[in-house]
């Protein structure tokens, strides 16, 4: 598998590849492939891998369903005519839940040049075709170690763990904002609003993770450019975990809000709500949340300075320094990545 080490895992189709050369509708006007398009295709290898893993020792037929996606990093923007090979290979699994490592490389199909532009860990689990509410256990791999399979269960505790603290939080509303000035929350918060129709779904009929994944980039790409009023792209994206399945006719409503800016990134939430609009009784509720970072860029690519964000409420205020502090915390961690390359 292209930019990745040894695999893991020693059973039987473990890893595939898919490839696609970039087109003018995957990027923004600068030629820069939208960050949604790849998380996409990321999403996209993870279903296919992991709902023929899950099938291949199962009489009864199933579908994966994407549950979570830890950070991942946009080390190096795509461009209109690169070609994206996207690897990916199942590295642990667990009785309900499959963990997929995903790499992207993007070739320049006139020179031969390859790099890495992303890593990315997907976790899905398995739904019954014909009950869509029952999970399916998942047939388990074999692996090259006993210690790389301890290791897979420490990632796996660790991101179940997070997901039942995710999904305790209380619901955050964006509320509209009216005659707001520059570079305040308000000026730059922006919605989306989404009817689910067939494309967007998979064969059980419910929304796929990546087709959210990407109406969230979009969505947080708006507030970083009305923030900037530049080329803006993606950086980074927090973990994302999916608390509701969506299904075939619902309504999405995709909303995001800037929280943090730093002299050269910004941080935007962003909130995806479902409406269950053929069950009425349920109304709306809560399916995903993340955090998106943003980089301005000049016509070289360079990047420029983020105008500072004016946060005028306590909240606003409160959110800043939780976005700080996740800010300093991931730029220590990257430091101290390096420190031990050296």
């Amino acid at each position: 598998m292209e930019g990745s080490a040894k695999s893991l895992c020693q059973s039987p189709g473990c890893s595939i590849q898919v490839s696609r050369i970039m087109r003018p509708d995957d990027a923004n006007i600068a030629g820069n492939v939208h960050g949604g398009t790849i998380l996409k295709m990321i999403e996209e290898a993870g279903i296919i891998i992991s709902t023929r893993h899950c099938n291949r020792q199962n009489d009864e037929r199933c579908v994966a369903v994407l549950a979570r996606v830890e950070r991942t990093d946009f080390l190096s923007p795509m461009s209109i005519g690169d070609v994206a090979h996207v690897s990916a290979e199942i590295t642990y699994t667990s009785k309900h839940s499959v963990e997929i490592q995903v790499n992207v490389i993007a070739e320049n199909i006139l020179t031969g040049a390859k790099r890495l532009t992303n890593r990315a860990t997907l976790w899905y689990v398995a739904l019954s075709l014909e009950n869509v509410d029952k999970v399916v256990e998942v047939p388990s791999i074999e692996y090259e170690s006993s210690e790389q399979q301890e290791e897979g269960r420490k990632r796996y505790e660790a991101q179940k763990l997070d997901r039942i603290e995710t999904k305790q939080r209380s619901k955050d509303i964006i509320l509209p904002a009216i005659n707001v000035e520059p570079f305040t929350v308000g000026y730059s918060q922006s919605s989306l609003i989404h009817l689910v129709g067939p494309s967007d779904c998979a064969l059980h009929k419910f929304v796929q993770g990546g087709v959210t994944m990407k109406l969230m980039d979009e969505v947080a790409g708006i507030v970083a450019a009305r923030h900037c009023k530049t080329n803006i792209v993606t950086a980074s994206v927090d973990a994302i975990n999916f608390h509701q399945k969506i299904q075939k006719g619902s309504v999405i409503t995709v909303s995001g809000r800037m929280t943090f800016t730093s002299n050269k990134s910004m941080e935007i939430e962003v909130f995806v709500d479902v409406d269950h609009v053929m069950e009425s009784p349920k109304g709306k509720a809560s399916a995903v949340t993340a955090f998106f970072t943003y980089v301005s860029l000049d016509k070289e690519g360079k990047a420029l300075p983020i105008p500072m964000l004016k946060t005028e409420t306590e909240d606003e205020k409160r959110r800043f320094e939780e976005g700080k502090h996740r800010y300093l915390n991931t730029k220590a961690k990257r430091m101290a990545q390096v420190q031990k390359i050296q």
